[in-house]
């Protein structure tokens, strides 16, 4: 599921935390907001999230001042342990895009494997890290937003407080250490932490003073004991354009198979539909 891979600070890498700042001013922050940002930063990474999850999620599309596009997607995840972390996207809504698939495998560090499936074309595409910042099916969501980040990839600290409407958090900064693993600059997230979930994520693109992007939680209900964000929008301020993820339906430690994300089974959608919620 996309918004949590966000959650996670990856997607998530829709579903997967960062302003570039000076090294003088990152070093400049005190011990103790660098060791309380981290701690909080890993207690969202660490939160409880399922073994696995399968999920039913609607996406739409809206420009500024056009109609809006809606898809349907299936969305699955699985918990390997030991930071490998592997996820699979399936479109059956419209036709132009039924069958489209993203197959995720994130794995410990700073490496990950992606590719797609254009069922059009009969092939499956290996997406480069020179594309990260690329719009994955024209969604205001970039390639690198659906790939799960370690908590140890980024320097954290606290901002201080914030709040959402009437609900109070906590505003973690968190900066990449290596500046070229990310098409980002910086994250921003409002966490709640009652619950550890971002109730929003400012994403600064590198060399920007101002946020490109922005996600917000809308939705948050807990299933199966896990605190799930069911609606979400990832909005693009500098053109207006915005897109919303619905999840319709989820769940939670079904036992899903490796098999299922394998390149073999990204072309075959008749394996994965068994294990559709």
């Amino acid at each position: 599921m996309i918004a949590k891979g966000i959650s996670r600070g990856g997607f998530l890498s829709i579903l997967g935390l960062m302003l570039m700042f000076c090294a003088a001013r990152s070093f400049a922050l005190d011990s103790l907001s660098n060791a309380e940002g981290l701690a909080l930063a890993k207690a969202v990474y660490d939160r409880p999230n399922g073994d696995d999850f399968s999920a039913f999620v609607v996406m739409k599309l809206q420009s500024s001042n056009g109609n809006p596009r809606q898809r349907e997607l299936y969305s699955y995840g699985k918990e390997k342990g030991g930071g490998e972390r592997w996820s699979l996207m399936r479109f059956i809504k419209p036709d132009d895009v039924r069958g489209t698939g993203l197959l995720t495998q994130d794995h410990p560090g700073d490496e990950s494997d992606q590719w797609l499936y254009l069922p059009a074309l009969k092939k499956v595409r290996r997406i480069s890290s020179s594309r990260k910042g690329g719009r994955f099916v024209g969604s205001d969501f970039f390639y690198e937003d659906l790939l799960d980040r370690e908590v140890e990839m980024d320097h954290h600290f606290l901002k201080g407080k914030g709040s959402v409407g009437k609900v109070p958090c906590d505003l973690l900064v968190s900066v990449p250490k290596d500046p070229d693993n990310s098409v980002y600059s910086k994250r921003v997230s409002c966490i709640y932490s009652k619950i550890l979930v971002p109730l929003t994520v400012e994403l600064f693109e590198k060399g920007q003073d101002k946020p490109s992007k922005k996600m917000t939680a809308r939705k948050i209900k807990k299933i199966q004991g896990v605190w799930t964000i069911l609606e979400s929008t990832m909005y693009d301020l500098k053109t207006g354009h915005k897109t919303q993820l619905i999840t319709q339906k989820i769940k939670y430690d079904q036992g899903l198979p490796d098999r299922l994300f394998t390149r073999r089974d990204l072309t075959d959608t008749s394996f994965e539909k068994r294990f559709r919620p």
